[in-house]
């Protein structure tokens, strides 16, 4: 029996899932899970990557303690973040994507390439925290003097671990410096902007071997989680979609080409890459919002009872789950009730009343998006599936549905660490 780990890092929990194939199936067992979070401190919100790093070796550890005998292992995380490299020695601090520093600097961006062209040039949605808009606001602010190199947060801890360096391709392509067409580095982009064109070079694909940690060979799965995921889902035609339901709720479709029109950039739907095919998708704000509510209202009270009373709720209120207001408030309960007076609704009077118009936002903009990515493509789709922890969630299931019109199939399932691991066994079969 050959054994594999899954290294599967979201922005509030990591897990490192051990996986093998059995009587024709792909079988999983989670060994170690740790917390994550971003770090508040004074210079901003940040990445401890030390303590990620300890993390990441520690789960390996537990894995080698009941499965001595490890072919490989491969890490993902979220996308857009990185660590900038000096020598072999990272920059502090690292920011987290959820920081403010880029406000400032955006409208410098468009002013040297309007987002009209990059779209047109990378087909990657507008987002505040996109790599693009944080590379930038490191070179105006100094901190780009003297590096040598940047990774991306999955690359920088396969690194750690295994001395290899990579760019990875599904990873690269969310940084906004991506070109559709190519698939490769823009270097227009790059140049105008005066990013060291230096830093990016070729683009590695899932499957490359890196080196080895511990006897245990450390390959490239697709590095950006919601690639894992995609491959992760056992979607059969071109008639369905996915719903990556965690942090993020990251909603799209598998095509063969990018969609880079104007009216693409208007519904504000991204080109991500995928593992032989483009994922075509929008970024919508996801469990973060919920989690985010229960933090304030009822810290620890279980989702069963918290479903349970926004369902018993006959809270009419909506709020637009996509504005910037809901990326990193103080209170988000706060940021909902200013919302919902802005638009003239009544405040919800009970933490139920919250969650339910909290859930009730996000299966209407699902709606919304479906509704668009068949304009957009000129497709009809008939299924929906929805992994990741959202889709343990029937309450919002059932909204989804409703909203959305289409047959949810909803499936509990650590998709992203299955797509982890299926890229390392396709990886191994092919240089037997």
């Amino acid at each position: 029996m050959k054994y594999y780990l899954a290294i599967d890092i979201g922005a509030s929990s990591g897990r490192h899932i051990v996986g093998w194939q059995e009587d024709g199936d792909l079988r999983t067992e989670e060994v170690y899970r740790f917390k994550n979070g971003v770090t508040e401190t004074g210079r901003g919100l940040t990445w401890d990557i030390d303590r990620l790093e300890r993390e990441v070796q520690a789960g390996i550890d537990a894995a080698l303690l009941k499965y001595p005998a490890i072919e490989s292992l491969s890490v993902d995380t979220w996308g857009v973040d990185y660590v900038l490299l000096k020598g072999e020695e990272p920059v502090l601090p690292c920011y987290a994507y959820r920081d403010s520093r880029t406000e400032k600097y955006i409208p410098a961006v468009h002013d040297i390439i309007p987002f009209e062209e990059l779209y047109a040039r990378t087909g990657i949605q507008f987002q505040p925290f996109n790599t693009i808009y944080q590379l930038y606001a490191d070179k105006l602010s100094g901190r780009l003097a003297g590096v040598t190199g940047y990774l991306m947060m999955p690359e920088y801890l396969m690194w750690r671990l295994s001395g290899g360096k990579s760019h990875e391709y599904t990873n690269a392509s969310t940084t906004g410096l991506l070109n559709a067409g190519t698939g490769g580095f823009d270097m227009e982009i790059i140049g105008r902007l005066g990013l060291p064109e230096e830093l990016f070079g070729e683009l590695s694909r899932p499957g490359k071997a890196l080196g080895e940690y511990k006897g245990i060979k450390v390959v490239l799965c697709p590095t950006h989680d919601t690639a894992s995921a995609v491959e992760g889902i056992p979607m059969e035609s071109a008639g369905e979609l996915f719903l990556s339901s965690g942090t993020w709720s990251l909603l799209g479709a598998k095509l063969q080409r990018p969609i880079t029109t104007p009216e693409s950039l208007g519904a504000n739907f991204s080109n991500e890459g995928g593992v032989g095919y483009i994922r075509y998708l929008k970024n919508i704000m996801g469990m973060w919002m919920v989690n985010r509510l229960r933090d304030e209202l009822c810290p620890g009270e279980d989702f069963s009872i918290i479903t349970k009373n926004a369902e018993a709720s006959d809270y009419p209120g909506l709020v637009d789950v996509t504005s910037q207001r809901f990326m990193a408030p103080s209170s988000m309960s706060g940021a909902l009730r200013e919302a919902l007076a802005e638009t003239g609704q009544a405040c919800p009077g009970s933490p139920g009343d919250c969650f339910r118009c909290a859930y009730r936002s996000l299966a209407k903009c699902y709606g919304e998006s479906v509704r668009e990515l068949e304009r957009l493509t000129g497709c009809k789709y008939s299924s929906l599936y929805i992994v990741g922890g959202g889709a343990k969630n029937q309450y919002l299931n059932r909204l989804t549905e409703e909203e959305t019109g289409l047959r949810v199939i909803a499936l509990p399932i650590e998709a992203t660490a299955l797509g982890n691991l299926k890229c390392q066994i396709m990886a191994a079969n092919a240089v037997q």
